[in-house]
């Protein structure tokens, strides 16, 4: 669809000289011979550029544009004047406007500027959307007292540049906490830079981190910059540092106390505004007490500190997970829509989740991809899942062996709660709290199951 180019003058003769040039480049045009009619037509189609000369009787062209950027902000808006001042066009361009040109017009300049206008406001639509999508991708899905605590410390933490150390297990969503700080900080508009500790061969852990200059070793056919230089004025993330060996700790300690560095085999002394936020699936304090982490380094990265829970520990806000992996995985990868039972959720709900978030979304995706009709059924599930229940248990059941995994399950599901509520003289809360679920979830397993104060082990 060809953009709306909105010519507005007073002067018949120029509405139509541009008129037959910007058509004649592909543009669709309208006209207004004042800035009343300007608005009128902007209010019912608004245009994609509005060419807007100053000099005008009745509404001149700054009235116009003052009006203009009331309502239609993003709308951008160049001057035209055969009376331009250096006043003039300093006032167009507070109040707004793009760009201000001159007259006698320069066709192939008008044509030249309508195009870079059309072009950076395209631009700015496009990140605006990255911006959007990003924010989308970046949310924290839960409302568990723990998952509502950790957004707040993540706005907390963005607004200042202080260095943060992120703790959690594999797959609880480390990388999505730093880039959700380095989204709330004032680096948000600079690159997220980030590298990989445990994935790094040690002899090439330092180039990656601080570059090397030509010839600094074998291979090194040409200078290349490190993370930290890459990440100068913006935020670097250390992923799984508790990883990296102690030689590469002292070095990344000294760049941290001083902000300045030299490349592999270079003599120059490189000097950087970066903000750090490391991460780690290993308590940083045992290996301190192991010698495998150096104390100073923790302490220089521990600054704002920030633990993301495992799942097992907020499975209230499984059943929120599971309905957005489902819309999210639709969309982006053009998956069929599909819903869920209440009773698929209820399973999902009992498993322990050693792999956390990341495990959840991988069994979504498989069930989406796998299950054949419109609905994940608890049979679905529960084919898919690794078998929670301890073999111990299961062997226990002299039926065991003719029953499906799904009678199995709930088999061992019903003994086990009973017996909580049996240790806990049948006092709903103090079960709910040591099984990890809702109160209003363990009353629907209570019924479901049909466990009374006297039901048999």
């Amino acid at each position: 669809m060809s953009k709306t180019i909105l010519i507005v003058d007073d002067e018949a003769g120029i509405l139509t000289t541009l008129a037959g040039v910007l058509t004649d480049e592909g543009y669709r045009v309208t006209t207004a011979q004042n800035g009343t009619e300007a608005l009128r037509l902007i209010k019912e189609e608004p245009p994609s550029l509005v060419l807007l000369d100053i000099w005008m009787p009745g509404q001149d062209g700054i009235e116009t544009l003052t009006r203009i950027k009331k309502d239609c902000p993003n709308l951008p808006v160049v001057m035209m004047s055969g009376h331009g001042s250096i006043e003039t066009a300093v006032r167009a361009t507070k109040l707004g406007a793009y760009d201000y040109i001159e007259k006698p017009l320069s066709l192939d300049k008008v044509t030249r500027l309508v195009h870079h206008a059309l072009y950076q406001q395209q631009l700015e639509v496009e990140n605006q959307n990255l911006k959007q999508t990003l924010e989308r991708h970046l949310v924290m899905v839960g409302e568990s007292p723990s998952i509502r605590r950790l957004r707040e410390m993540i706005k907390t933490a963005g607004g200042s540049n202080s260095r943060v150390l992120i703790s959690g297990e594999n797959g609880t969503g480390k990388e999505l906490v730093a880039r959700a700080i380095h989204f709330h900080s004032g680096r948000a508009d600079r690159p997220f830079v980030e590298i990989n500790c445990a994935a790094i061969p040690d002899p090439l852990i330092e180039s990656e981190l601080f570059g090397h200059e030509r010839g600094a070793f074998t291979g090194a056919a040409a200078m290349k910059p490190g993370r930290f230089e890459l990440a100068h004025g913006a935020t670097l993330f250390l992923d799984e540092i508790g990883d990296m060996s102690l030689s590469t700790q002292a070095k990344v300690l000294r760049v941290l106390q001083e902000q300045r560095f030299n490349r592999v085999g270079g003599t120059r002394t490189i000097e950087v505004d970066v903000r750090v936020i490391a991460a780690s699936n290993k308590n940083l304090q045992d290996e301190i007490k192991k010698g495998a982490f150096r104390e100073d380094l923790f302490y220089r990265l521990n600054v704002i500190p920030l633990s993301v829970p495992p799942l097992r520990e907020r499975k209230e806000d499984i059943p929120l997970l599971v309905g957005h992996f489902l819309k999210e995985l639709s969309a982006e990868q053009g998956l069929k829509p599909k819903s869920i039972t209440d009773a698929a959720v209820d399973i999902l709900m009992q498993y322990d989740w050693p792999g956390n978030v990341r495990e959840l979304k991988n069994l979504i995706e498989r069930l989406m991809i796998m299950v054949p009709g419109a609905t994940i059924t608890e049979d679905d599930v529960a084919n898919s899942l690794v078998d929670p229940i301890p073999v111990e248990n299961a062997a226990s059941d002299e039926t065991s062996d003719r029953r499906s995994l799904r009678e199995a399950r709930a088999a061992f599901e019903r003994r086990f709660i009973l017996r909580r509520l049996k240790e806990n003289d049948w006092n709903i809360s103090k079960t709910a709290d040591d099984l990890r679920i809702e109160r209003t979830h363990l009353h629907r397993k209570i019924k479901l199951l049909g466990l009374q104060e006297n039901s048999p082990d």
